[in-house]
């Protein structure tokens, strides 16, 4: 049983209540702060060209910039998880929006690489305290399992948003003021939650958590870095022996840290929860998701200003176009499961989205924008509907002391899977494009930037063509891991028949 005290304090009975207009209205404020955390981590895409011509950084500083965040949002989650559960999920969301609203004016106001560097990594700790403390609420605020299922949705539906909208939001911002602009749009979201936590939301932690284990928390951020840094490294320079090295490392860290979790009485990370069917397949089909969709949506950008040459601002609002299919396919996989089982309907979601990466396949420099626009709109529609779905499932077979633990090892494993996707598939594209560019010169040969400001006419011609080629194998390979976690929903999470459910895990 967890323990809650405020505004929804001695409501103990989850059979007895259904959410009213305060916890609805709770969930829409946390749902800004969710937006722009999630927002964060494509914002500054437009805004680096003029940070460059404004603060000089160097190549290394740059990238530093871009990945900073990311990084340290992705090392922490699993500490603030585990952090939420025991001091109170609302002080945590208060002190991560604190931490959140400061670092957004030190970075808006950064004169030096160096700092912007530095302030971009407090948004990391920020948003890290944010991100698990908002689903773990969510459990907390819905125990009636259809209203909590329609919460998740808006929350995963909320999320993958949050991403697209980031470069149409600076694009925007930066048409008009200067670059600080993308960061201190985070302020007045920042304040209101602020001003109206404490009146809405319920300070719920666990009754008797046990002593914060530090070592758990440094090995988990000591073995998740670097095996993000090393996979995103081979992503961009292909198979090397120091980024190898670095994943080694990192997942002999991740191998102790999880030792370590087995012998503690009071783990950070809930090992028995892990081997749930309903709780590890919902984890382990969602880093599939996330690899699919995060690595193909490198190829798509490029298609869109590269092959197709849109403006940047012009690639970003088309982009925006698939995202509708998330408002079609969530809310049609929540009605599906409330009358079907629902991990059938969730490997029909996964198939539905592997369908829509097998369209992708068939993508050439001369296709209509409509029909690659259409096909990212229906692989958008099954993942979301599907990812929706194991979330509300994930977080359902936590119980609700340990729900920012789940929810954050829920979270840390979309991060995981958004750089494997982004080096397996980004890999196997490259392969592709290297391949028939065998012929062309070495910048050309690289990247198709490297080919676009190097060669003309006939040879850039066949660069796109390249470039197509690598994003119809990137497509195929996306459309097999939406296959595997289509075959890992229907064999762990869906309901045993004469038995127990997958949503209790037996």
């Amino acid at each position: 049983m967890d323990t809650t005290t405020g505004p929804l304090a001695g409501r103990t009975d989850p059979a007895a209540r259904r959410a009213g207009r305060r916890e609805w209205t709770a969930l829409a404020v946390l749902m800004l702060p969710l937006l722009l955390v999630s927002m964060d981590v494509s914002v500054l895409y437009f805004a680096i060209p003029f940070i460059s011509e404004d603060l000089a950084p160097s190549s290394t500083q740059q990238l530093w910039i871009l990945d900073m965040y990311g990084f340290v949002l992705a090392g922490l989650l699993i500490t603030m998880g585990a952090l939420g559960d025991r001091i109170g999920r609302r002080r945590l969301v208060l002190a991560g929006a604190g931490v959140f609203g400061l670092a957004s004016v030190a970075a808006a106001y950064a004169d030096s690489p160096q700092l912007l560097i530095a302030v971009r990594a407090l948004l990391g700790v920020g948003g890290a305290a944010l991100m698990p403390s908002t689903l773990a609420l969510i459990r907390n605020l819905f125990h009636d399992e259809k209203q909590r299922a329609t919460a998740v949705t808006a929350w995963t539906g909320v999320m993958t948003a949050g991403i697209s909208f980031g470069p149409v939001v600076s694009g925007a911002l930066l048409e008009r003021f200067w670059w600080g602009s993308v960061f201190l749009i985070n302020l007045p979201a920042m304040l209101l939650l602020l001003i109206l936590a404490p009146l809405l939301l319920p300070e719920v932690k666990h009754p008797s958590p046990g002593r914060f284990d530090r070592p758990s928390a440094v090995l988990s951020l000591a073995g998740l870095l670097p095996v993000i840094q090393g996979v995103k490294e081979l992503a961009r320079k292909g198979v090397e022996l120091p980024p190898v090295l670095m994943i080694m490392a990192g997942f002999g860290l991740l191998y102790v840290f999880i030792r370590r979790q087995s012998r503690l009485a009071h783990p950070l990370v809930d090992l028995e929860l892990l081997r749930r069917r309903s709780y590890g397949g919902a984890v382990l089909a969602n880093l599939l998701a996330i690899a699919a969709t995060i690595g193909m949506a490198v190829f798509l950008t490029q298609y869109l200003q590269s092959v197709l040459g849109k403006s940047p601002f012009e690639a970003a609002l088309w982009s925006l176009v698939p995202a509708t299919g998330a408002f079609v396919g969530a809310p049609a996989g929540a009605a599906l499961a409330r009358r079907f089982d629902r991990g059938a309907v969730m490997a029909c979601g996964f198939g539905v989205s592997a369908c829509g990466f097998g369209a992708l396949a068939w993508v050439r420099t001369d296709s209509p924008l409509w029909f690659t626009l259409a096909a990212c709109a229906v692989y958008t529609s099954g993942l979301v509907a599907a990812m929706a779905l194991a979330n509300e499932l994930a977080l359902g077979a936590a119980p609700p002391e340990r729900a920012g633990s789940a929810a954050a090892v829920l979270e840390s494993g979309q991060e995981l899977g958004g750089a494997l996707g982004m080096a397996v598939l980004g890999s196997v594209g490259a392969a592709v494009y290297r391949h028939g560019m065998a012929d062309a010169p070495a910048a050309a040969r690289e990247t198709l930037g490297g080919a676009v400001a190097s060669v003309h006419g006939d040879a850039l011609d066949a660069a796109f063509t390249a470039f197509t080629r690598g994003l119809d194998y990137a497509a195929l390979g996306a459309a097999l891991l939406m296959a595997g976690a289509a075959l890992l929903a229907l064999t762990l999470l869906r309901a045993r028949r004469g038995g127990g459910s997958a949503r209790s895990g037996k």
